[in-house]
């Protein structure tokens, strides 16, 4: 007889992210029938500063409190409208669950209940049922396949929306390729991420941190922010480039770029244009001086015959992730897909809301070939669920910010200890 592990309460709250913005947190108690033994768990949404135009809403109140960033209204429909939907339905369900919200925001893009209020509950009702089942999350997620532990993709120089400096490429991140565990691969990025602050405070550069707790100084260029990290690299002991220890990615935030018309772009720091073709070639450039592993969002969000074009050049050469582009929404990454654009997904589960629809775009992902890569938000909070989810799904690699704030290492912690078991 299948077991049965009902819901009975359904509860959320209004709490404070890391950039002391409100987001929502949801419990959900779930009662095992054979047993009467209950389970809580609780989940949070996070949020990000650079958002894709085709990201699911995020639920906000408006008006004086909190600067009209209250999440009241998210709280009230989780505790009213979908509490009233979900209780007394089987939390092993989730398909069913998530489900049941889509069903009853109504909505392409969950404006009405806000995708913040629908992925706070659909993780919480995971975890809940993880939790009952005493199992962690990676395994109830993933089954006997979670074996495998993401690469760390660490974010510890910043530009763009991420930084008032002048560097338009919103992050520089490093990735321990050689290293042979998680652990080994977050003490190896640790030990370049103090380096690399010795090296602006020697240059007498800022080394205050930003939202994911990169350095965000004043520097000449992106070039010149490789070279840097390059540096710290080389000082803390590694190698650099394919094939060593470790590479370099990009997220340049092309969408943040946009111009006057379809397929020009203006870099507001640096005051650059480029034209499509004219960032192709830039891009090309880019990865045949330095080591660079992937470039995240090169071009636009509606810029496909742009990201076409660009697979087509160096497709073959470096990992090309699309965020804004995906969205993490199967819809778009099956156009990206019929069309030959990018060759990676980003997976933020808070741009489309449901742990299903999350579940589903890594599935058609991984089908078609793309790596995958989980990834936190700038707003976080001490939630490390995305770190089980990481394994449990089987992503390549983990974006989670730099190794410094509770809120990024609580993830990172997360994965050593999941290593370990």
């Amino acid at each position: 007889m299948a077991v049965k592990m009902t819901i009975t309460r359904i509860h959320a709250r209004e709490i404070l992210d890391s950039r002391g913005n409100p987001t929502i947190e949801t419990e959900v108690t779930v009662e095992t029938e054979t047993t009467g033994k209950k389970s809580t768990a609780r989940a949070a949404a996070p949020s990000g500063a650079s958002t894709g135009e085709f990201e699911a809403i995020e639920l906000r109140d408006g008006g004086e409190r909190y600067g009209g960033n209250g999440v009241q209204q998210a709280v009230e429909n989780v505790n009213t409208r979908i509490a009233k939907a979900l209780i007394g339905r089987n939390v092993l369900r989730q398909e069913n669950l998530d489900a049941l919200m889509l069903e009853l925001d109504g909505t392409e893009n969950k404006g009405s209940l806000g995708a913040n209020a629908i992925l706070s509950v659909s993780l919480a009702c995971a975890k809940a049922a993880a939790k009952a089942l005493q199992m962690p999350l990676y395994r109830y997620v993933g089954g006997v396949n979670a074996v495998t532990i993401p690469v760390p993709m660490m974010n510890i120089l910043n530009g763009g929306a991420h930084s008032d400096n002048n560097l338009d490429v919103q992050e520089f991140m490093i990735l321990p390729i050689g290293a042979d565990s998680i652990t080994e691969g977050i003490r190896w990025c640790a030990e370049v991420y103090h380096h690399l602050k010795k090296l602006l405070k020697n240059r007498g550069l800022s080394v205050a941190v930003g939202d994911e707790g990169g350095f965000a100084p004043n520097i000449a260029n992106e070039e010149e922010a490789i070279q840097l990290i390059m540096e710290a690299i080389t000082k803390a002991g590694y190698s650099c480039g394919r094939g060593k220890q470790f590479m370099i990615s990009l997220d340049a935030a092309a969408s943040e770029w946009k111009g006057n018309a379809p397929g020009e772009y203006y870099l507001p720091k640096s005051g650059k244009r480029y034209t499509t073709d004219e960032l192709i070639v830039h891009w090309e450039k880019m990865i045949r001086r330095f080591p660079i592993y992937s470039i995240e969002d090169p071009l636009d969000e509606e810029d496909w015959d742009g990201w076409k074009r660009l697979t087509e050049k160096v497709g073959d050469k470096v990992i090309l992730v699309g965020d804004d582009l995906f969205v993490t929404n199967p819809v778009r990454l099956n156009k990206g897909i019929s069309m030959g654009c990018g060759n990676a997904i980003l997976i933020k589960p808070n741009q489309i809301g449901t742990l299903s629809e999350t579940m589903e775009a890594i599935r058609m992902a991984k089908e078609h070939g793309y790596e995958t890569i989980m990834s936190h938000r700038s707003g976080e909070t001490e939630d490390t669920t995305i770190a089980d989810l990481s394994v449990g799904l089987g992503s390549d690699l983990i974006k989670t910010g730099a190794p410094c704030r509770g809120e990024r290492t609580a993830k990172y912690n997360r994965l050593i200890r999941i290593e370990e078991s």
